[in-house]
């Protein structure tokens, strides 16, 4: 039996042996023939072109409405040979190749095909070197000054000399923007730190008429609300067809320190104090570096948005260097507003922008992280106000425009410790004696008054809140009827008390200033101040 068994298995291996080339033969054969079969319907397709995904960006024409002028991002299947002509799902209207296009109907741009794989050739090298050998200090050397603006050439600042010439197509941010357009663009300055860009919204109106270029900047403060509203306000409702020249608005300048509700930016770095800023410095330094070159040297007029800081807040106000004959024109065409002559910070963005020939103001209105719908409205008015009296957006108003108030100005403070307790309000008017508020000790009930020591009207003031000896409690405005005796006189602040001429404080703002040691006993203006 063993044996049979045996001579079965050496039978079945030797039949394997000799069939399976056979098999092997047959298996191939089947195999070919399916691919023959499959092929055939490729080889059929081959005759057609085949279909390829473009992603077209078309802008939509400008309308009576600047809330409507958006960018609409559309998908279409555009064929290898013969040109596409599809429509905007939205509309329906075809979207335009280069040689169709016109001012009235900007062309598609289209994307490239990218592998998302390959590192982009981003500003990255520029902003961010990797050898310490690249790094320079923070701040470009600057030997400019301010009274090199009056020997410049004439600045522009109304658009009336032009009010019958045509507009042209203005370019910002490497975007042609046409006549009696409205949209929104992007500054890109860098890349966070998590390697995501960072997009800067950047709101635009370019008038049918010729004139200046007005920008609106806020939010250089990320914990300061109120000036982007206005930004949007001022924008949204603005017809291009009746404005003369270009309107620039950037909302939120500091988008890192908004987005975490914080003034400063995310390494604890005020970036109002870097300006015009180094390409290879700081990120401070080079996000201002960036903002400076790619958007505030296009324009011919600069208004800078703030609120107070560090729980202080502002009557609506501006801060301009009158000693400039160029600002002081510009601070006069606003409306009945406080004006304070103070030279700012010398690295904050209004300093800079001045010392580059364009004129600047600081417009401070209210209090950090809140939004004040009231205060919003006052910045407005006078926003409109100024566009009114330089002929960018004439009005038919008969009313006479109002003119600013002039004021010098100093700071009170509190000489004990406590909880600040204030018996005035903001902007009310003071005399000399008055008691403004007191501080409370919470543990000894012991009280100590702040009285003031000028007549004037509280333009600034400190929210109620713990406070230490020497923190500035009440800024105090101090009218003055002439404009010139603020240029003409001197202000200075010697061992905490005012002079006999009464200088004025103002606006260089940065608690980072305080520690500075004193110069001869004397307190300089940079050295002051909590806000712009």
């Amino acid at each position: 039996m063993k044996k049979f068994i045996l001579a079965a298995n050496t039978g079945l291996l030797a039949l394997t042996i000799i069939f399976s080339p056979l098999l092997f033969a047959e298996a191939t054969n089947t195999m070919a023939a399916v691919a023959e079969k499959t092929s055939q319907p490729e080889s059929k397709q081959s005759n057609t072109p085949t279909k390829k995904a473009v992603i077209s960006t078309e802008k939509q024409s400008p309308s009576s409405s600047p809330e409507a002028v958006n960018q609409t991002t559309q998908v279409t299947l555009a064929t290898n040979d013969t040109p596409s002509q599809t429509n905007n799902t939205e509309t329906g209207q075809p979207l335009l190749t280069e040689e169709q296009a016109s001012p009235e109907n900007p062309p598609s741009h289209q994307a490239k095909n990218i592998d998302l794989k390959e590192v982009i050739d981003a500003p990255a090298a520029v902003l961010f070197p990797s050898s310490p050998d690249d790094i320079s200090d923070d701040l470009v050397e600057d030997n400019s000054n301010s009274a090199e603006m009056a020997n410049g050439p004439k600045v522009v600042l109304s658009a009336e000399a032009k009010a019958t010439t045509p507009n042209y197509v203005r370019h910002l941010l490497d975007v042609d923007i046409p006549p009696g357009t409205t949209t929104r663009v992007n500054w890109s300055p860098s890349r966070s730190f998590a390697g995501i860009a960072v997009d800067t919204p950047v709101l635009v109106v370019n008038g049918a008429m010729d004139g200046p270029t007005l920008c609106l900047t806020a939010a250089v403060h990320g914990d300061e609300l109120n000036g982007i509203e206005m930004v949007r306000r001022i924008l949204y409702n603005l017809d291009p067809n009746q404005l003369h020249g270009m309107v620039v608005g950037v909302p939120i300048v500091n988008l890192l320190g908004f987005s975490r509700n914080s003034r400063y930016l995310p390494d604890r770095r005020d970036l109002n104090r870097y300006f015009p800023g180094n390409p290879t410095g700081s990120v401070a330094a080079r996000l201002a570096h960036t903002f400076f070159n790619d958007v505030v040297k296009h324009c011919n007029a600069l208004v800078d948005l703030h609120t107070g800081s560090f729980y202080r807040t502002n009557i609506t106000q501006l801060r301009a260097n009158l000693n400039v004959p160029a600002v002081a024109e510009f601070a006069e065409l606003f409306g009945d507003i406080p004006v304070l002559n103070t030279v700012g910070n010398h690295n904050s963005l209004r300093a800079a922008a001045v010392r580059a020939g364009i004129p600047t103001v600081t417009l401070e209105a209210g209090e950090p992280m809140r939004m004040q719908t009231e205060v919003v409205e006052e910045g407005v008015i006078a926003i409109k106000t100024l566009l009114e009296k330089n002929g960018m957006y004439p009005s038919f108003s008969l009313w006479a425009k109002p003119s600013p108030a002039f004021y010098r100005s100093a700071w009170l403070r509190a000489n004990a410790s406590g909880i600040l307790f204030s018996s005035v309000a903001l902007g009310e008017n003071v005399k000399k004696g008055d008691i403004l508020g007191q501080v409370i000790n919470p543990i000894s009930n012991e009280k100590t008054p702040i009285i003031s020591r000028y007549q004037g009207r509280v333009l600034g003031m400190a929210l109620d809140q713990f406070v230490l000896p020497g923190f500035a409690a009440y800024h105090i405005g101090i009218r003055e009827r002439d404009a010139k005796k603020l240029i003409e006189t001197p202000t200075t602040i010697i061992n905490g008390q005012l002079d006999t001429e009464e200088p004025n404080d103002h606006d260089s703002d940065s608690l980072d200033n305080i520690n500075k040691p004193e110069k001869n006993g004397v307190i300089t203006n940079i050295d002051e101040g909590f806000d712009d």
